[in-house]
């Protein structure tokens, strides 16, 4: 096995070229958390994932609540299912309120503010009510609760992480935050063990194959989570040393089925580039000093290897691409680039 066959291998378990899915969540269920600050993008991150993708579908699935979109990881935007968040940021919450511990102090939010605020939340919220953020600005504020920006950021956000508010249906381009016990089930409570052993089953089974160190970056928990998670699902994942490091996947990887043909238009903080500490399988070595660009601007990938950027300039009836590839590409490049604007074109109605 070599470092391409982990660009290969990961691409098919993320199932980009292959049983791609047909809605939305069993996509984003696949996944456990997708990355979706750029929502836009982060639309199309899951869209590349279905057999028969639409912005309009993955629009739907946030409206009625079959995905949602809310602080759980790192932390940053993610999309999770309902049934997920809840052990999820029981996992997640106290490391990330450990992190942000010193941006409440400096912004004066103490545990006071905070428990006053999340009175306003569950006021203004209840009863299926889904308000926009100038809207909670505006309750904060007659509530006496200063509101700056970032400051309102830090009390929605702690809000995400006790579990009490998440997002709600969009008004408009506007997002709005809802009551998170009416938009996701109660589920059973499971213990810390049960929960990082849940996470890292599931990292390793989509994102695979991938490094301890690999799962620390993208979760936010720590080598020892990591390395008591392998152990629990032992039985479950299978190691493989290249290069005298150390990679987990499923042991349910097929390496006779994972394709090197195809070319994929990704986003930015697509899951097969975020997700990894290290991206050097997926980035040929002449283009490693531009990881930057790869990192945080959409990059075009032709048989599993990063080769440039992409932009687009979305009109009503047109979608404009821009290529920006880092070498000259030939025709056969080129046209899979082609196929892969189309699909991006069809998911947005276009073409």
């Amino acid at each position: 096995m070599t470092t391409r066959d982990i660009a290969n291998l990961r691409v098919y378990n993320q199932h980009l070229n292959h049983d791609k899915f047909k809605k939305p969540e069993e996509v984003v269920g696949h996944m456990c958390a997708m990355q979706a600050q750029e929502y836009a993008h982060a639309k199309w991150a899951i869209g590349l994932r279905m057999s028969s993708p639409s912005d309009k579908a993955v629009e739907k699935a946030m409206t009625n609540g079959a995905v949602l979109r809310t602080h759980v990881l790192r932390p940053t935007w993610h999309f999770v299912l309902p049934q997920d968040i809840r052990w999820m940021l029981s996992l997640t919450a106290p490391r990330i309120n450990a992190g942000n511990a010193a941006m409440y102090k400096k912004q004066e939010v103490t545990d006071a503010i905070f428990n006053k605020s999340f009175d306003v939340f569950t006021k203004g919220l209840q009863g299926g009510k889904q308000l926009i953020r100038t809207e909670i600005a505006a309750a904060l504020t007659q509530a006496n609760i200063a509101t700056n920006d970032l400051r309102l950021t830090i009390l929605l956000m702690k809000a995400e992480l006790e579990q009490l508010i998440c997002s709600g249906a969009r008004q408009g381009k506007q997002f709005t935050y809802a009551l998170l016990d009416e938009r996701a089930p109660m589920t059973p409570v499971i213990d810390r063990d049960e929960a990082v052993a849940r996470l890292v089953l599931r990292y390793f089974t989509s994102h695979g194959p991938a490094t301890i160190n690999d799962f620390v970056h993208w979760s936010g928990l720590t080598v020892a989570d990591a390395k008591t998670g392998i152990e629990i699902n032992k039985s479950r994942l299978s190691n493989v040393i290249i290069e005298e490091i150390s990679y987990w996947m499923s042991t349910d990887a097929d390496f006779s089925t994972a394709k090197k043909t195809g070319a994929y238009l990704l986003p930015v903080y697509d899951e097969l580039i975020i997700a990894y500490k290290n991206r050097d399988a997926m980035v040929p070595a002449s283009f490693r000093d531009k990881i930057g660009a790869i990192t945080f601007f959409p990059t075009i990938m032709v048989n599993n290897q990063v080769v440039g950027n992409w932009s687009r300039n979305m009109g009503k009836k047109n979608i404009d691409i821009e290529l920006k590839p880092f070498n000259k590409l030939n025709k056969t490049q080129n046209q899979s680039i082609e196929s892969a604007i189309q699909r991006f074109k069809k998911f947005n109605g276009v073409g």
